[in-house]
């Protein structure tokens, strides 16, 4: 059996198998092809993560949330591209994707205004950065239920 760790400064790697109750070795037996030794230097940060890798850890333990990070703090093409996610509860997302709504209600025949001709002129700027602000709010909830909809399918099939 694995020592516990007393490191202060856990990246997220660690923080997120530990959360599992699992060590090192049990994890790398869980995923077969990423050994105790590799996840080691990848939670000591003497090695970044390959895409794989990643992918396989937030397999084994239930966290889809490791590959946004991934994609955001370390994939060069990600951090400009993919907006960073938080994983959030069901009831919380189901809030703030109503407010959505409430809220796109009053701009949408705005928005429809500024789109019809195509172009956004210099006096429609302003109008269409808040639209496009709460349109990325909308993907960012839809997201987080991507993850809370993964997390409870795997929870699911465990038991």
């Amino acid at each position: 059996m694995g020592k516990k760790s007393i490191k202060e400064n856990k990246n997220i790697y660690q923080e997120t198998r530990e959360g599992c109750g699992l060590t090192r070795e049990k994890a790398g037996e869980i995923m077969q092809y990423v050994s105790a030794d590799r996840i080691e230097k990848i939670e000591n940060e003497r090695s970044l993560p390959r895409p794989e890798e990643v992918l396989a850890m937030s397999e084994c333990y239930n966290s889809p949330e490791l590959c946004n990070y991934f994609c955001t703090h370390e994939c060069q093409i990600g951090m400009k591209y993919t907006p960073e996610v938080e994983a959030k509860e069901l009831s919380q997302i189901v809030l703030e994707t109503l407010a959505f709504f409430d809220k796109f209600n009053n701009l949408k025949n705005r928005f429809v205004e500024i789109s019809v001709d195509g172009k956004i002129t210099e006096d429609e700027e302003t109008d269409f950065a808040e639209i496009q602000k709460n349109l990325d709010n909308l993907s960012a909830a839809v997201d987080s239920l991507k993850f809370w909809v993964e997390k409870s399918t795997r929870k699911n099939q465990e038991v």
